[in-house]
Formats: C-alpha cells, sequence, structure tokens
C-alpha cells in the first residue's frame, strides 16, 4: 500500500509509464511469492493495445424541423452544447422530448435522440439511464451548475470517441451511448420543434492515435488433472485518475482506497495461497490497467485471456476495501449481485467477512471490472467496503485515511474460504435468471 498509493507512483494514472510502473511492481511481488507467469511470453505483464479518435474540429447536432423552409437549429460542440460522451462520429434519429421529472419507464426510445428536461439531478440521472436502457441513440441533457461553471475549460479540449482497445471493442464499463450537455439558453432554439423532429450528428474525426495499457498477471497451477482447468480467478484494477486539478494544494490522486487497498488484497492472497501445497484448481490473479477509463484493461484481457473464458469457474474481484462501510458489521466485505449466484454464501459459510450488498441503489455489480467479465457469462462478481466516503476520487485518498485493521482482518477471513474453494468439486453457477 505504501509504494502502490506514494506520490511517487504519481496516482498510477490510467495507460501512463506510472501504471507501468506499478504492473512491474505487482509483478514482481507475485514472482518473489512463487507464483507463475501468465502474461504475454512468458513474463507476468499483458500490454494491451488501445485506439483513441479525437475529433479534428468542433462536432455539431442539427435539427431539421419538418416541412418548412426555415433554417436547422445547429448546436455546436462548446457553444450551445458539450459533449460530454460519444461513441460515433455520425448518427441520426427522430427528437423525443421527455421530462425528467414525469419520465415513464414505459416509454419506447429506442432509435431516438431523446430531449431531457428538467432541473432535478437525481431525476435527470435516472432518466438519462432509463433511456440508455432503452437503446435511444442519443441523449440530451441540462448542463448542471457544475458544468456551466466549468463550460468555458471544457469547450477549449474537442471530445474523443470512447476509446477501444485494438479490434475495435469498446470499453466493456461505462462510456455507452451519445451524451450531450446543453446550456439553458439553447433550448429556445429548439423549444418549438415537435416530437419526430430529425436530428442528426456528424463531425470529422482526426488520425487514430495508439497507447497502450498494462495488466499484470501470475498463475498457481491446479495440481488436479480435471480440476485444473476450472480456474478461481481473484482481480482488481491498479490504475487510478494520476495527476489532476490541485484541490488544497495537493494534484495527486493517489488511489490509496481506489484501488491500491483492493490491489493488496489480491497480493496478500496470493502470498498466502502460494506459500501452502498446491490447489486442485488453478488459481490467476490479475491485476488490470485502466479501470478508470472504461474497463480497457480487463476488456483486453477478456479478448486475450490466459485461459478460456469458460474455464474460469468464478471471479472476485476487490475494490475499495480500505475502510470499513459503516453501513455494516465491523470488518465486513460486501458482495455485489450476491442475490446472482451461490458464491458469497458459500464463502460465507466458511467464515469469510461476506455479506450482501445493501446498497443495491448504486448499482455496483454493473460499475467494477467483475461486469466485464459477467457480461460474457463468467460468474463474476465484486468484493468491497466502500461506504461512499468523500475521500472517492479526490486527492484526499491516501494513506493515511487507510484502515490497517480492518484490510487485516477482512482479508484474512478469505484465505481458509479461498483454500476451500480451490480444493473443492464446488460449482460456481449462476441462480435461475440472474445472470446478466
Amino acid at each position: 500500500m505504501e509504494f502502490l498509493a506514494s506520490d511517487a507512483l504519481q496516482g498510477r494514472g490510467s495507460g501512463t509509464h506510472d501504471e507501468l510502473t506499478a504492473a512491474i511492481y505487482v509483478a514482481s511481488q507475485l514472482r518473489q511469492y512463487g507464483v507463475q507467469p501468465a502474461g504475454d511470453e512468458g513474463t507476468f505483464i499483458q500490454r494491451g493495445v488501445v485506439i483513441r479518435k479525437k475529433f479534428s474540429a468542433p462536432p455539431q447536432l442539427c435539427f431539421l424541423a419538418p416541412n418548412t423552409s426555415a433554417a436547422p437549429a445547429m448546436w455546436t460542440h462548446g457553444r450551445q452544447m458539450l459533449t460530454v460522451q460519444i461513441t460515433s462520429s455520425k448518427f441520426r434519429g427522430p427528437l423525443r422530448r421527455l421530462d425528467s421529472n414525469h419520465a415513464n419507464e414505459q416509454l419506447h426510445l429506442k432509435g431516438t435522440v431523446v430531449l431531457l428536461s428538467g432541473n432535478e439531478e437525481d431525476r435527470i440521472r435516472a432518466a438519462i439511464q432509463a433511456s440508455l436502457e432503452q437503446e435511444a441513440v442519443a441523449i440530451l441533457v441540462p448542463a448542471s451548475s457544475d458544468r456551466l461553471k466549468n463550460w468555458d475549460d471544457r469547450a477549449r479540449d474537442l471530445p474523443e470517441l470512447a476509446a477501444t482497445i485494438e479490434g475495435g471493442e469498446a470499453g466493456a464499463l461505462g462510456g455507452e451511448g451519445n451524451i450531450f450537455s446543453y446550456r439553458p439558453d439553447a433550448f429556445s432554439d429548439v423549444r418549438d420543434l415537435p416530437d419526430g423532429t430529425m436530428v442528426e450528428f456528424e463531425g470529422t474525426l482526426g488520425q487514430p492515435e495508439r497507447s497502450y495499457t498494462w495488466n499484470a498477471i501470475g498463475k498457481i497451477s491446479g495440481r488436479d488433472p480435471q480440476l485444473r482447468n476450472s480456474v478461481i480467478l481473484l482481480t482488481a484494477h491498479l490504475d487510478h485518475l494520476g495527476v489532476g486539478a490541485a484541490v488544497n494544494g495537493d494534484n495527486i490522486y493517489n488511489g490509496a482506497d481506489d484501488d491500491a487497498s483492493g490491489t493488496t488484497a489480491v497480493l496478500e492472497l496470493a502470498r498466502a495461497l502460494a506459500s501452502g501445497p498446491k490447489p486442485r484448481r488453478t488459481i490467476i490473479f490479475a491485476l488490470f490497467g485502466s479501470e478508470e477509463v472504461g474497463g480497457l484493461g480487463s476488456t483486453w484481457f477478456r479478448a486475450h485471456p490466459p485461459v478460456p473464458l469458460t474455464s474460469i469457474a468464478a471471479n472476485l474481484e476487490f475494490e475499495m476495501i480500505g475502510r470499513p462501510d459503516p453501513k455494516y458489521a465491523r470488518d465486513a466485505l460486501w458482495l455485489t449481485g450476491w442475490e446472482r449466484s451461490n458464491v458469497g454464501p458459500i464463502l460465507a459459510a466458511h467464515g469469510a467477512h461476506l455479506v450482501a450488498d445493501r446498497r443495491t441503489e448504486e448499482e455496483f455489480f454493473t460499475r467494477s471490472d467483475n461486469y466485464v467479465l459477467a457480461k460474457k457469462g463468467v460468474i463474476a462478481q465484486t468484493v468491497s467496503s466502500f461506504g461512499l466516503h468523500s475521500d472517492y476520487h479526490q486527492p484526499t485518498d491516501d494513506l493515511a485515511h487507510i484502515n490497517f485493521q480492518h484490510m487485516t482482518v477482512a482479508i484474512g477471513s478469505l484465505i481458509a474460504p479461498l483454500e476451500w474453494l480451490a480444493n473443492s468439486d464446488f460449482r460456481p453457477q449462476w441462480k435461475k435468471g440472474m445472470k446478466p
């Protein structure tokens, strides 16, 4: 923890040299524990190729009013709107108005460009999520007070498409859909346009930019001829936000809880599990890069797994376990998707301090690298004790705020249950109708 969350690693920014340094450090620890390499070409490091495409000029939205000779209304990035999230350089769809104060989940929004109104941010967020789930092609959202305050800074940056890994697969965490934020005065341009007005978006992209992210992967090969192909996968992400806007003079986002704590948990479990007799099942330890920018490291792992995905019996992702969650008993760890599989209850029965996630409104099951694998059928869930503390994604997420007693007890409670799982014939399964 002291090294991973130190200022020396400059916040382990996604896809940076500091992320690579963290991956190499993790690899050196795994090697010391006697874990075997499972990365590229006999090493512990797996390098993922990331492709980014940036617009070369501010893109525009065009509102083509039907049955009129009037000039179409035009919104340009940086003026009337900001491009918040974009996955397509060109799209079109009919306009559909939606008042977020009276949003109805039964609306048919597939293929439409949703124009949201309203001023309650919680309701707006819920309407955005509902629109995405109903496959709206784009969502136009009233700018929040924070976004308006920082409008000029955002307007100077040309937007870029959501990053993909080489081969075209988008990062599998977040970043789905096209979302734009509009200024209050821009609403008058489209106030009188009827539903069904065709909306077109187009922008010119520059040359693709190629960069890298790094995963650190090791394994303990199983000794049982039958069970060695049934893999237990223990994971965390080793990146964070890097260097950013200064808060009270501190611009290094150390990411001690998020997620040096989870990385430390995987390393400690690797040390403990490698120190005993070889397990019957194979255990793989994977520390992912670039989680903070859409799960690019885990998406690369998913596309280039060291074993077939069908061989992974269960995945436990460790995300933010550096402090106890005040909503739960002392030193408890909650498991996302507790009700989805039979994994949590059986590990708890063998002594793990695991309990059901009671913060379901936060939808944590879909917000960690586990979801990248769960979407492909792997029984993958996240272990955490994040209590929604105010240091999340702030420079104050540092070592001084870590509760090491909690981490020690919580991680220790998992060693014997995981040893049991790695040596048992127990079959992890999704419960009926609960597979993502």
